[in-house]
């Protein structure tokens, strides 16, 4: 008659981990490219304060990292947990 209600059961709660990895991560990949291409352009055009544009470009990057890192915990809240 087909699988078990338990086999159903069970990809459900799989699957939204991996969406929400992908998702966290798709967008976290996106917001540090944008920052490093701002970053570039910025240097690029004051080449004086690159310094102070690549430590303000770090700390961002550092922002949005954490995003990703957020996105981990709930998809292995969603997968152990739920």
């Amino acid at each position: 008659m087909g699988r078990p209600r338990e086999v159903y059961y069970k990809s459900m709660s799989i699957d939204p981990s991996a969406f929400t990895m992908a998702i966290g991560t798709l967008g976290t990949a996106i917001g540090i490219g944008a920052i490093g291409a701002a970053g570039l352009i910025g240097m690029a055009r004051n080449p004086q304060v690159a310094d102070k544009i690549q430590s303000a470009m770090i700390i961002a990057i550092a922002f949005v990292e954490a995003i990703a890192i957020y996105a981990l915990v709930v998809a292995l809240i969603l997968k152990f947990v739920v």
